[in-house]
């Protein structure tokens, strides 16, 4: 069934784009999309209850691990992951002074592309500041007030804005 107030860009509507984040991307319609850098997309997460959470999506469909670019794209992936990490970082350093690093993943356990998480974490996150991520309860995943949204136009919007900064 199809929610009417489901955002939709370009007639796509989320549970499709979602179905193939990299091929949405890659058509132009995935809406998380922030930036199209040599070779990977930069998407703002879907939850947001650590702002700025992003991640990076290869541009090349089919392509499940690090591993299976060849050296050349492989480089030019991680050079775009290291991008899209100091814009993260710089923003969240202007926007919380409670900002301490980021944390980087290349997992790939549940969803079957070469993708990074780049979580900013914080000092307001108490002891689960110094454990994983995904220590964080199941119910700030899910939250609804975390789920990205117009609410996040603006912290998108700077985030985009820096990486460009950044790669001009």
């Amino acid at each position: 069934m199809i929610d009417d107030d489901m955002p939709t860009r370009k007639g796509f509507y989320m549970s499709d784009w979602r179905s193939d984040r990299i091929g949405s991307a890659i058509a132009g319609e995935n809406p998380m999309v922030i930036a199209e850098l040599d070779q990977a997309f930069v998407a703002i997460g879907d939850t947001q209850f650590l702002p700025g959470y992003c991640v990076v999506l290869t541009k090349q469909k089919g392509v499940n691990t690090l591993s299976d670019l060849p050296k050349p794209e492989r480089m030019q992936f991680l050079a775009d992951l290291d991008l899209a990490v100091s814009a993260i970082e710089n923003v969240c350093k202007r926007r919380d002074d409670a900002f301490r690093r980021v944390n980087i993943e290349i997992l790939g356990n549940i969803d079957p592309f070469l993708h990074a998480h780049i979580f900013p974490r914080f000092n307001w996150e108490s002891e689960l500041a110094a454990k994983p991520v995904w220590m964080h309860p199941s119910s700030e995943w899910s939250d609804p007030n975390n789920a990205v949204g117009p609410a996040h136009d603006e912290l998108r919007a700077e985030l985009r804005e820096e990486i460009e900064r950044l790669r001009d």
